[in-house]
């Protein structure tokens, strides 16, 4: 009867952890896994200048080690079915190990030449959790929610960490890339090496409820626009490094970034290279880089980085696709006058690690023309036949008045508050608005876009592509003499364009002009698709665009001042200023300093401790949307994550291994249950004989 009775208990056991283990692999191989590492970088909010370059690279070096244990999770698949501890001790640890080790020498760095950082250590050890991507039903694209982003403004710091993408695995002949998955089910597609996008990650535009608005400009606004056009890459400069956050480093930001303007940029690149560049503004004087991720297309196309780091090597696939337009605008403040940029200022908005560090720093804006009173932060919007994607970057309109960049690329700069107030002694500059359109097709979801292929942001391989990942770039390289222009037009009241000389560009308006604030109506098939059709060249005043961006300004993601575009789709006659210019999407300026509590960090001791599992809320509020005043790029329903144990958790085996999973390998268990059963029946007869 022990005998039996054990090894019933032995194999019932055995094959219970089996088959967890054979359900991780499972799991990790569909891409329903991510490796979540806190950003050590964000917590650096003061670096001697004399460790700066060092810090760099060893900030770089930690990027590259989490993009190489994603590509072994991704390929281990085998080795974790048999063994389900495998990606813990042989990935998962030596991470860890690897982390301490140069976070260790970043202490060292700023020890030698001011005080040491303190806080560093728990910020080692990252963990494995769900991605989200394991069985998400995408249907029309909406699992369940709209991904609107008329979420709560409650001054969450949205200024960009900006560290630019890696995306890893494999990932370069998928076919249309969409892996092996049917219909709606997209876990784990190969869109991008396997690690997403999925169809839950999109959304149509036409079931999102309106969410932008605009608020009124005090007395003293700078109400006037000025517009910069760059071209849109057409000529494709292409790179995988960041200058700003990277420098030094080739392929430091791991995936491509098209850029426009400046045609120096790369990772080497000083100050003096810039200065010296060429441009490809149409005002020369403008020789400022604007730099994002390229957008794919998940066709199975061979870029030229398909076999390069930054490109398939590190699961950036499919054919990029180049803006249909791209437009510059620098609107003013609600409340004040504005300043001259520095030049040589650094800007970085939104979070390229959004996805696994949390919303707090998240400023992605994806709509379709016709319909850019919806904003999205954290989908990809679906537009109906004749509209076209657009992506929207509103940037820091707050400069601390002394510095051009930060050792976190936040601190220097900050976001205003929902009443356009600069916090802390900041200064009002010239909030860049920039709006990137292109015609891509609604992919189709129901086959896996095998008939009209998904789309996706290149990003860091933990980010799985996600879209509130998205993030731009912008180094001021402007003449001083236009940049003092741009403040006077700015100031001024008017609408100027650069390339006619910083002049009215469209007659003006003087400074006590407002454009119409109403809601644009949201035809089901805007005429001609918007403005956004128009030659780029022509933003500045060619196209009926008034300065080139009418919509600049309201492409904000959740509900906040911002000047919605009259019938047509998106009329460009409306004016930025009155959107841009509220600057009301951002949290003041003391809130890029360093994380607050509620971003999960616990400043009582002075140890900073590392956020985890925050992943962005896909869920439209839509009371949010009524609030008005709120931020207008805030992700206010960002919940932070719980803090991270030292060990790695691979959640989805909390759910694996139930007896139902191993009915087939019990057969030793029957086997003790006969020999349970035949001692029960010998024992009573024993019993029987002995009574």
């Amino acid at each position: 009867m022990l005998g039996g009775g054990g090894l019933v208990a032995a194999n019932v056991y055995a094959t219970a952890s089996e088959s967890g283990q054979t359900q991780a692999g499972q799991v990790l191989a569909s891409g329903a896994a991510t490796i979540d590492c806190p950003d050590v970088g964000s917590q650096l909010t003061a670096v001697p200048d004399e460790a700066k370059a060092e810090v760099d690279k060893e900030l770089a070096l930690l990027d590259k080690q989490i993009a190489e244990a994603y590509q072994r999770l991704q390929q281990s698949t085998q080795a974790i079915q048999q063994d389900g501890a495998f990606a813990e001790n042989s990935i998962m640890n030596p991470l860890k190990d690897k982390r301490a080790a140069t976070i260790e020498r970043i202490a060292i760095a700023v020890d030698r030449v001011g005080d040491r950082p303190q806080g560093l250590e728990p910020f080692a050890a990252c963990i494995l959790r769900a991605s989200g991507n394991q069985g998400e039903q995408g249907g029309d694209g909406q699992n369940g929610d709209q991904g609107g982003e008329g979420q709560q403004q409650d001054g969450d710091n949205q200024d960009n960490q900006g560290q630019d993408g890696q995306n890893q695995g494999e990932g370069q002949d998928n076919g249309q890339g969409q892996g092996d998955e049917q219909g709606d089910q997209q876990g784990g597609n190969g869109g991008q090496g396997g690690n997403g996008p999925v169809a839950a990650d999109f959304v149509d535009i036409k079931s999102v409820q309106p969410n932008v608005q605009s608020a009124s400009k005090q007395g003293n606004a700078s109400r006037g626009t000025f517009s910069t056009a760059c071209g849109v890459n057409a000529n494709g400069l292409f790179n995988s490094d960041n200058v700003i956050v990277a420098p030094g480093v080739t392929n430091g930001a791991h995936h491509f970034h098209d850029y426009v303007g400046n045609q120096d940029n790369n990772a080497f690149a000083s100050d003096q290279d810039l200065a010296n560049g060429d441009t490809s503004c149409e005002n020369k004087g403008d020789k400022s880089s604007y730099f994002w991720p390229v957008i794919r297309l998940q066709n199975g196309a061979q870029e030229q980085d398909a076999g390069s780091p930054g490109g398939g090597i590190e699961g950036n696939a499919g054919e990029i696709v180049t803006p249909k337009q791209v437009t510059m605008t620098f609107v003013g403040n609600p409340q004040s006058k504005v300043t001259e940029m520095p030049k040589l200022l650094r800007i970085i908005t939104g979070d390229a690690k959004a996805f696994v560090n949390g919303n707090a720093n998240a400023n992605a804006s994806w709509s379709c023309t016709g319909f850019e009173d919806r904003q999205l932060k954290d989908k990809y919007p679906l537009c109906p036949q004749g509209s076209d994607v657009v992506r929207t970057f509103k940037f820091q309109s707050c400069w601390d008045g002394n510095n051009i960049d930060s050792a976190n690329h936040r601190t220097h700069v900050a976001f205003a508050d929902a009443n356009g107030v600069c916090g802390n002694g900041f200064k009002a500059i010239p909030q860049l608005v920039q709006r990137i359109v292109y015609d891509i097709d609604a992919p189709s979801l129901n086959d896996g876009g095998r008939t009209t292929p998904l789309f996706a942001v290149d990003s860091f391989p933990e980010q799985l592509h996600k879209p509130v990942t998205d993030h731009g770039d912008f180094i001021n390289v402007f003449d001083e003499g236009l940049m003092g222009e741009m403040v006077d037009c700015i100031n001024g009241g008017r609408k100027c364009d650069a390339a006619d000389g910083a002049g009215d560009g469209d007659g003006g308006g003087g400074a006590g002009e407002e454009p119409g604030n109403s809601p644009s109506p949201t035809p089901e098939n805007p005429p001609g698709g918007n403005n956004g059709d128009d030659d780029p060249a022509d933003n500045g005043n060619g196209n009926g665009n008034g300065n080139g961006n009418g919509n600049g300004g309201e492409n904000t993601p959740s509900p906040t001042p911002t000047a919605t575009a009259p019938s047509g789709g998106n009329n460009q006659d409306e004016e930025p200023a009155d959107n841009g210019a509220e600057n009301t999407e951002k949290p003041s300026a003391d809130s890029t300093q360093a994380p607050n509590p509620a971003d999960g960090e616990d400043k009582g001791n002075g140890e900073a401790v590392p956020k985890t599992e925050s992943s962005p809320s896909a869920v439209q509020s839509d009371e949010a949307a009524a609030t008005g005043g709120g931020d207008d790029n805030d992700l206010g329903g960002a919940v932070p994550g719980p803090e991270p144990s030292s060990a790695s958790v691979l959640e989805p085996q909390a759910t694996s291994g139930g007896l139902a999973d191993t009915g087939t390998q019990l057969w030793p268990a029957a086997a003790g249950a006969l020999l349970l059963l035949a001692g029960f029946v010998l024992l009573r007869r024993i019993n029987s004989r002995q009574t």
